[in-house]
Formats: structure tokens, C-alpha cells, sequence
């Protein structure tokens, strides 16, 4: 993943006539109906969703934490919405997908705690809507999740985690390279033998080579045919090392993208700022509680991540598909 490329090819989408022409060339991969016409009709939306998203993260970033979940869920809905647009050429189809798509409690407790928050995914809404159609994960399972489960498929944050003796992802591979490693171990903590583990890490893997037991080392190795190109769960990148991680605990065995992960995160933390005035207010004053480290790293951590993992998502399109 060059972080320089994808910034550069963001650049040059910034015209009608090179926005036009990729989405074109989406539409005649997708065997979309009048991609012509459709490319002249929504080029100039999706000039408006790549230009409004790079403007709510650039004032997110110059701005006070106060505001820069509003600022960064409102980047990212728009970053979506571009992204969308190259494979559902009348997107928004109907009215139904134009909400969230997610749900928060209404009511905090009285010792409220981030961490510990829960979101509820909805039938209906952009949250499901982007994950079937620019990941393909239909149902969510489970579709009630807590900010701290959330937060730990974020490999950027393992050392907050490891602060608290907590061990959440191992480190095994690199973006770059063919070969993934996992320590024997993983497969008490999953309570399956390896020849079960490796059938389910097929599926995620659409290179998959061969695998064997390195028994002198306590480890099993999976080649590949080729290097992952965008990991999704349940393999997840860190953006500054390109290395690659995986869940140690079974019941984080999801096939999730990160996207949609912070998709979740951004939208009840925004809600928080938005209408826990008091509580976030004091959050940002007194730092009390340990939802502060992590939701400060948190906003660094998203702020460059997201566009740049949207920004591949288009990138990959016109590198693996499109011929201009």
C-alpha cells in the first residue's frame, strides 16, 4: 500500500473528465447498464463526495478533539459514498439507505463508560448497505458490539491493550510478503486443530498456496500465490508498518473489514460529542477515565487510515481492472 500513489491518485481524479472516465470504466467492469450516461450523470457527485470528505478531514485535523468525530464520520461517510458510487450507479436506490444505518443508546448510565457502549447494526442504512456491496459481508454476527471489542481489531492501538496485559492481535506477516506464520498456540485458544483452522482461513485467503507445520518451531505456515492486497477480516494491517495481524481469540474471528470498524467507532463516538455534551465535556477536561487514551489514539489513528484505505479501495480498481 503506497501511501504516495493513492495521494496522488486521488489528485487526479479531481477532474470531470478523469472522474468521468473511471467511473466509466467501473461501470463497463461492472456490466452496469448505459455506462456512459451514467458516468456523465454522477462524475460530478462523485467529484462532490471525494472533495467534501478531504475537506472534513482536513479541518478534523486543525481542529480541537472536541470536534473531530463529527469532522472525521462525516469525511468517511463521504469517502463511502464515493466508493459507492463505482459499483451502484443509481446510488441511493431509495430513502431506506440514506440513514446510518446503526443505532445508540438513547439513555447513558450514570456511570457511563465508552469502553463499555454498545452500537446495534440495522437492517437498513448505509452501514449495511456499503459492507455488502464494497465488502460483501451481508449479516453482521454478532450485530450488537462494545467500542473496547471494536477497538481491539485496531493493530495501531495493541500497545494500549498490552498496557492493560491484554493481548487482542499477533503480528503474522507483511503486506508485501507470501508467507503468513501463527504460532501453534493459537489453536488452544480456539479450541480447534489445525487442520480445521487452516480450512477456515481459506476462505479469507483467495491466494492460498499450500500450508505446513514448522513442528521444531511450533508454528504453521501458510504460502500464498500472491501478497493479500487490501486484508480484511480477520486480518487486519497496521498503516505505518504494513505488518499484517491476526485475532487471538475466536470470538474476534470475524470476517469484518477495519473499514467498517471504524465506520462504527466514528459514528457513536460523533453521537457522544453530539448529545453527551456533559459527559464529553468532562471527558476532555478532567481526562478521568481510561476512555481517554483510547479515544485520542483512536482519532490520530483514523484520521490518516481511513482515507488512505478508502483511497486504495478506488487505486486498486484502476490497477487490477481498468484500463483507460
Amino acid at each position: 500500500m503506497n501511501e504516495q500513489d493513492i495521494r496522488q491518485f486521488y489528485s487526479y481524479l479531481k477532474s470531470q473528465q478523469t472522474a468521468q472516465q473511471f467511473l466509466k470504466a467501473c461501470y463497463q467492469y461492472e456490466q452496469c447498464d448505459h455506462p456512459e450516461v451514467k458516468s456523465y450523470e454522477n462524475c460530478e457527485s462523485f467529484l462532490y463526495y471525494l472533495d467534501h470528505g478531504e475537506q472534513f478531514y482536513t479541518s478534523g485535523k486543525r481542529s480541537p478533539i472536541m470536534v473531530k468525530p463529527i469532522l472525521y464520520f462525516y469525511g468517511m461517510v463521504h469517502l463511502l459514498k464515493a466508493c459507492l458510487l463505482t459499483v451502484r450507479p443509481d446510488y441511493p436506490e431509495s430513502t431506506k439507505i440514506l440513514a446510518h444505518g446503526l443505532s445508540a443508546r438513547k439513555r447513558k448510565k450514570k456511570d457511563y463508560s465508552f469502553l463499555e457502549d454498545e452500537v446495534k447494526v440495522q437492517q437498513n442504512g448505509l452501514f449495511p448497505y456499503f459492507s455488502k456491496y464494497l465488502f460483501s459481508i451481508e449479516h453482521m454476527t454478532p450485530d450488537r458490539m462494545s467500542m473496547r471489542f471494536l477497538l481491539s481489531f485496531i493493530p495501531e492501538l495493541i500497545p494500549l491493550f498490552q498496557f492493560q496485559n491484554e493481548q487482542k492481535l499477533i503480528e503474522i506477516g507483511h503486506l508485501s510478503s507470501d508467507r503468513l506464520i501463527f504460532p501453534n498456540s493459537i489453536l488452544d485458544r480456539y479450541y480447534i486443530g489445525s487442520t480445521t483452522f487452516i480450512n477456515r482461513l481459506k476462505v479469507f485467503l483467495p491466494h492460498f498456496k499450500e500450508s505446513r507445520s514448522l513442528d521444531d518451531q511450533q508454528l504453521i505456515e501458510i504460502k500464498l500465490a500472491k501478497p493479500l492486497t487490501i486484508p480484511q477480516g480477520p486480518f487486519f494491517l497496521h498503516a505505518d508498518t504494513q505488518a499484517l495481524y491476526f485475532p487471538v481469540d475466536r470470538d474476534h474471528f470475524l470476517p469484518i473489514s477495519e473499514v467498517m470498524i471504524h465506520y462504527l467507532l466514528l459514528y457513536n463516538l460523533s453521537m457522544v460529542s453530539r448529545y453527551e455534551t456533559g459527559w464529553w465535556g468532562d471527558l476532555l477536561a478532567t481526562k478521568a477515565t481510561n476512555d481517554y487514551p483510547f479515544i485520542y489514539e483512536f482519532l490520530n489513528v483514523t484520521a490518516k487510515k481511513m482515507p488512505l484505505f478508502l483511497g486504495q479501495y478506488l487505486y486498486q480498481k484502476y490497477l487490477q481492472r481498468l484500463p483507460f
